[in-house]
């Protein structure tokens, strides 16, 4: 059953036509990459998908109860981000605030599941160690602990391996894999990384300026969108 229609959607910024006339849907248990040159709209389809900007014509649906509020997002690091001045457990809770409604305060049933979600991504140990003093990988680990608070459904990532190491990058994969395959969570990714994008991917989305292309990974290497991708 699909969680995520996107019906004919085109995004402008003022008079530029970011993307024109797209149609996908996201089914659970998908791991969708999202990749293309810059400046072919891959994150403003993603903000658009989240309600952070206006779509001007088309139409995007949601399924299996899904809302807007339970999309875990990991966005693209800023240098404020990765300063944050706070500790692992207290970015991680804070993907909690949506689950609170007009309650105030989080309640012990939103701080079991932030010390849960760490524990799933093995970072139990790092719960009161500041943020800011965590290496890339790590804090890319407790930004998907803290998008697990928001969602058991599905997560959009942002270029998430960008500025990580070989090894870094690797264990990302491989984590966002995991919860794919063992978790059930619907991952839909934007990257650069086509290699690894075709490594683990089942479905890819190519946008070009000027066309689209949305399938298996096995079709899109045979078409011409794909064809100097190593896989």
């Amino acid at each position: 059953m699909s969680q995520l229609q996107c019906r004919n959607i085109t995004i402008s910024y003022e008079k530029d036509i970011i993307v024109q006339d797209l149609s996908f849907v996201a089914e659970a248990g998908d791991y969708i990459s999202i990749v293309g040159e810059n400046g072919t709209g891959k994150s403003s389809l993603l903000k658009a998908i989240l309600g952070l900007i206006h779509i001007k014509f088309g139409e995007i649906r949601f399924g299996e109860g899904l809302k807007r509020e339970n999309i875990g997002y990991l966005s693209q690091q800023n240098p404020m981000q990765k300063d944050f001045p706070a500790s692992v457990f207290e970015v991680v809770l804070s993907g909690c605030l949506n689950s609170l409604g007009f309650f105030p305060f989080f309640r012990v049933k939103e701080k079991n599941k932030a010390k849960e979600n760490l524990e799933k991504l093995g970072m139990t140990s790092l719960l009161h160690q500041s943020f800011a003093d965590l290496s890339g990988g790590q804090k890319q680990r407790v930004l998907l602990a803290r998008a697990l608070c928001a969602t058991d459904k599905i997560i959009f990532l942002d270029e998430p391996v960008t500025g990580l190491d070989p090894v870094a990058i690797k264990d990302l994969y491989e984590l966002i894999q995991k919860l794919n395959k063992e978790m059930k969570i619907t991952i839909v990714m934007v990257t650069h990384d086509l290699e690894n994008a075709v490594r683990y991917s089942d479905k890819i989305l190519c946008l070009r300026k000027e066309d689209y292309f949305f399938g298996a990974v096995d079709k899109f290497l045979k078409s011409e969108y794909g064809k100097d991708v190593k896989a």
